[in-house]
């Protein structure tokens, strides 16, 4: 048992005050409520899916600000991921609109997206992987990533497949937003239902990324 017993509304309060006062006053005097509604319940979360998708990393709350113009130091969202490969695997999110649900490959190497164009353009396992965005298309998911304005070199514009072919990166993703079973351990059943869907995808991407 992980004790996951659902997440709070009190977490989605958190972040949609913390977007209005993203200060270090603030936070230092709300960190219990983040300890309590926000990493507690995400914490259990990932235990509870961690035996059939893995180990998961639980992003720290601070943001990096040294090369950036925006210097707010707090996300205003809580992460999770697993990891299937580099840039690859499951994520989770609460945010102030609630839960987000995502999967797939989010960077590659050269080499990698190159392998990725190749296998795009194989008529079976490009064929493969159009069925598979066909069908998590209809399940409600969005398909999303870096792609490319105009045609990869080395490829036709009217190649069938051209659309995927200008991904750099290729995910699907879902937000479920803050209905009340998210207060209780059927969201656990959700996400889990969620990664099942998107597996897929990250077993087909996994095969590029070894």
């Amino acid at each position: 048992m992980t004790g996951f017993t659902g997440i709070p509304f009190a977490a989605l309060d958190f972040y949609e005050d913390l977007e209005a006062d993203n200060s270090k006053l603030w936070w230092t005097e709300h960190k219990d409520v983040y300890d309590s509604a926000v990493k507690a319940p995400m914490t259990a979360l990932l235990a509870d899916l961690e035996p059939e998708f893995g180990s998961a990393k639980l992003f720290r709350p601070y943001r990096d600000v040294r090369f950036s113009k925006d210097k707010t130091p707090y996300k205003t969202h809580q992460g999770g991921f697993v990891a299937r490969g580099d840039g690859l695997g499951y994520y989770v999110q609460i945010d102030p609109a609630g839960l987000f649900v995502a999967g797939g490959f989010y960077h590659g190497s050269t080499d990698a997206v190159a392998r990725y164009r190749t296998t795009v353009d194989d008529d079976v396992r490009g064929a493969e992987l159009e069925r598979m965005i066909a069908t998590l298309t209809k399940a409600g998911y969005e398909i999303g990533g870096e792609k490319l304005k105009t045609k990869p070199r080395g490829y036709d514009i009217d190649h069938p497949r051209i659309d995927l072919l200008r991904h750099k990166s290729l995910t699907a993703e879902k937000h479920f937003g803050s209905p009340e079973w998210l207060k209780t351990p059927k969201a656990a059943t959700k996400v889990r239902d969620a990664w099942r869907a998107l597996t897929p995808l990250v077993e087909w991407s996994a095969a590029l990324h070894t």
